[in-house]
């Protein structure tokens, strides 16, 4: 809440009169600087009022790849006069005029990859006067997804498989055969016939066996978080080569150097939970390498090539500069799409 420009003027010949009525000795202008003062106290509590508006509101698609269209869709029953409203979503703010009861469609902008809050919507508000401005939020508010650009890109034709050698078995493995990875607390979707049940009568905790599959093709991506250079580009590498593996039914592992370590399970959810994780991701210049995952490893990044050396990758997606990494093939393109066909033709 504000003055507007006539209030702060309002305010400054109040000023004046009362403090040349005080000195003149004129009760008259006292009065009137009093007269505006107060009209300028009673505009804020008019501002401040809520008006009767209900608001509904709906985002299609919820996730988007970055450039995309995705609209918004503004449901308002009015039941008062016409307004200014101001919709935002993240950092960018649109303006939409409200007269009666009506549905307001408007595309959102998709230009920046990231999870942006879409609302609340903003209405203004004034005093029948013009003294005071206010803004008041009224409506809901729902989430955009902004994905990363995908590339079209052939998923790895192997995996690699986990093995009691690979690492202990709390490590992130993906469920599903007869070696035991653990016995945790039950979660809603689990199957029954993994009930333990002698777990479950020492504890009075429902209890499942949870398995590893040590044949399951996984794929490990680590995505080189510090380095600002050529970052978007890093991660929509990371995101379409995610992508295409685990569409195609591998179990896929995002790791970066700040701190992310999402382990999904093949098929388009699991895909999904990856690129929500590549929304978020920012660059940390700070941050230090993981240590290796187990089995076969591929890197994007845009910095050296001697700084990932530790990793011992196997495939490697440069962005910063041709290069050499020992026991590693190297990739390298000045941007995601022709990183992209390169692997595209080195795996066709």
């Amino acid at each position: 809440m504000r003055l507007t420009g006539r209030g702060v003027a309002v305010l400054v010949v109040a000023a004046v009169c009362g403090a040349g009525g005080f000195l003149a000795g004129f009760p008259l202008f006292q009065a009137l600087a009093g007269l505006m003062v107060g009209a300028v106290v009673a505009a804020f509590p008019v501002a401040a009022r809520r008006p009767p508006v209900d608001v509904r509101r709906d985002v299609f698609p919820d996730r988007v790849e970055r450039g995309r269209p995705a609209l918004a869709r503004l449901a308002v029953r009015n039941a008062g006069g016409g307004f200014t409203a101001r919709d935002r979503c993240g950092a960018h703010v649109r303006r939409v005029v409200v007269r009666t009861d009506a549905v307001h469609r408007y595309e959102l902008p998709t230009t920046d990859r990231g999870k942006h809050t879409v609302g609340p919507l903003a209405i203004e508000r004034a005093d029948p006067l013009g003294l005071v401005r206010n803004l008041v939020d009224t409506g809901d508010t729902v989430t955009l997804w902004v994905h990363p650009r995908l590339h079209p890109a052939r998923p790895f034709k192997a995996g690699y498989r986990r093995h009691h050698h690979d690492g202990p078995t709390t490590d992130r493995s993906p469920r599903g055969s007869l070696d035991l990875r653990e016995v945790r607390e039950y979660v809603p979707g689990d199957e029954v016939r993994l009930v333990h049940w002698k777990a479950t009568a020492r504890t009075g905790r429902l209890m499942v066996r949870d398995y590893a599959d040590p044949d399951q093709p996984r794929f490990t991506l680590v995505l080189d978080t510090r380095h600002a250079r050529a970052f978007e580009e890093a991660v929509e590498i990371a995101a379409s080569l995610l992508h295409a593996a685990v569409v195609s039914g591998r179990h896929g592992r995002l790791i970066t150097p700040c701190g992310v370590d999402v382990t999904a399970r093949g098929g388009v959810l699991g895909a999904r939970r990856l690129l929500d994780e590549l929304c978020v991701v920012r660059v940390r210049p700070e941050a230090t390498l993981p240590t290796r995952p187990p089995g076969g490893l591929a890197v994007v990044t845009a910095g050296p090539l001697d700084s990932i050396a530790p990793l011992r990758p196997d495939l490697v997606f440069s962005l910063g500069g041709p290069g050499e990494v020992v026991g590693a093939k190297v990739i390298w393109a000045p941007d995601a799409e022709r990183a992209v066909r390169r692997w595209n033709e080195a795996v066709g």
